[in-house]
């Protein structure tokens, strides 16, 4: 007979500590983005991902979790019902993966998991907003969020996650979101950066990053939130949860030496801006693969994302389309990167479940031929179809509509005082005094620089490097 449903204090106590980790990534990347962006559109940079903490997580409590992770109806999405915003689940038999054969499922309450799920749906939607810097209205970016968020991740991550058709029927791995987000999210910027066009001035202009230790800040926030992002989901407290603690810390760290050796060698300099970008690149790759390859793997997995996502930066120039943060190069390319991962070095010798839950196979080098590959790409490539599809026609309707990019003139005079009345710095006159703030700090006094009334310098003819800052 079944024993009575019991909290797992251990794994509850883990999953809200992961939840805590996985949103303070979300202010994270906010300093992130803000830091590469320009000082005039900072703000608005930084308000789209706080935007959208306060926007998903009401859908996602109402309707997304329902979508996400209710009973499935088709392959394509759950019970829109089953967990509707409108009911309470506080009840002692009210826990995750309870059946009546294991009335605790994993011992923790439902609202647990559905706090830790919320937090994904948040970070995915907002690390789209890195692709359309400085151009994007606030009004059209809600729009963009309500819309994607309900007729792409919901789904999305039923279908990974949720027993839908890429989990359910194609027997696709992510253990941590390398197709449901970074994939999802990375295909989405490219659409929304397609129908916004280009940045005026971009790119002739260098728009450099305004501030390197914001970056800097933003990636540590990250990298340390991280480890809820890929150890809290295994769900539990046990040794797999331990595999993808250790291989994000490995694949993280030779993403950042795979990333300054590529500019190393073109550049002759590594820079800050290049290790910060490298730490979230290795990041982006190591998730979906954290908790079914062995660590050797994963140190590889870092230095090929690293080297690789700081050689697909410049295809933006190639090709023609800007990207302004690089969401495309780094968590579209790195994601891609980490799922094909798995069809060569996923092995049921460190996870059992790649194959007695799942229902996958080992990767290719590990015996289990081309099969799992396979399964890898078919899982990206109806992720980058339905996400790029359904993200550029959302764009186009909201920018013939109540319109989606600014005007010229808001973009150059700056997009934060056009869109939310403030400005990141203020450098204007204090006290009364004549001086101004830079004077204040002794920049450009007597002896230190020009003076106030002097001319300022003429801008250089070529454009300046974008890693230094401005």
């Amino acid at each position: 007979m079944p024993e009575a449903p019991t909290i797992d204090g251990a794994n509850t106590t883990w999953l809200l500590v992961s939840t805590a980790l996985v949103l303070l990534m979300t202010p994270g990347l906010a300093l992130f983005y803000g830091g590469l962006n320009r000082a005039k559109g900072v703000l608005n940079m930084m308000m789209m991902s706080f935007s959208a903490i306060g926007l998903i997580s009401i859908l996602w409590w109402f309707y997304g979790f329902s979508v996400a992770f209710g009973a499935d109806v088709n392959g394509f999405w759950g019970d829109p019902g089953a967990y509707l915003g409108t009911k309470t689940f506080l009840a002692e038999t009210d826990l995750w993966g309870a059946t009546a054969e294991n009335p605790s499922g994993i011992g923790v309450p439902l609202y647990v998991f559905m706090a830790f799920q919320m937090v994904f749906a948040v970070i995915t939607v907002a690390l789209i907003s890195g692709a359309i810097a400085d151009r994007a209205k606030f009004a059209g970016w809600l729009l963009f969020a309500f819309g994607w968020a309900t007729l792409v991740y919901f789904p999305v991550a039923h279908w990974v996650w949720g027993g839908g058709i890429i989990g359910g029927d194609i027997h696709a791995l992510d253990f941590a979101g390398g197709t449901a987000v970074h994939i999802n999210a990375g295909a989405a910027a490219l659409a929304v950066a397609l129908v916004l066009g280009k940045r005026l001035g971009w790119p002739r202009e260098g728009m450099k990053p305004h501030n390197i230790p914001l970056v800097a800040l933003g990636a540590g926030l990250l990298w340390f939130g991280w480890f809820g992002f890929n150890a809290g989901s295994e769900l539990t407290v046990d040794s797999v949860a331990g595999l993808a603690f250790i291989n994000t810390q490995l694949a993280t760290a030779a993403a950042v030496l795979g990333w300054i050796a590529v500019e190393w060698i073109k550049d002759r300099k590594p820079t800050m801006v290049g290790a910060s970008s490298g730490a979230v690149a290795g990041l982006v790759a190591i998730t979906p693969a954290c908790g079914f390859i062995a660590p050797w793997a994963a140190v590889l997995l870092g230095v090929v994302a690293g080297a690789v996502c700081a050689l697909a930066i410049s295809l933006k120039y190639k090709l023609g389309y800007d990207d302004s943060l690089d969401v495309v190069g780094v968590h579209f390319v790195g994601g891609w990167i980490g799922s094909l991962w798995l069809g060569l070095f996923a092995t049921n010798s460190v996870n059992s479940a790649i194959t007695d839950v799942v229902g996958a196979s080992d990767g290719l080098f590990y015996g289990g031929g081309a099969t799992q590959l396979g399964r890898q790409a078919l899982a990206g490539l109806i992720v980058t179809v339905w996400s790029f599809g359904i993200a550029w026609v959302l764009a186009f309707v909201i920018e013939k509509t109540i319109g989606f990019r600014v005007k010229g003139e808001d973009e150059v005079e700056g997009i934060d005082i056009a869109e939310h009345a403030e400005s990141s710095y203020d450098l204007s006159p204090a006290g009364g005094g004549s001086g101004s703030a830079f004077a204040m700090a002794g920049i450009g006094t007597p002896g230190g620089g020009t003076t106030s009334g002097a001319k300022p310098e003429a801008e250089p003819a070529e454009p300046v490097s974008e890693k230094v800052a401005g």
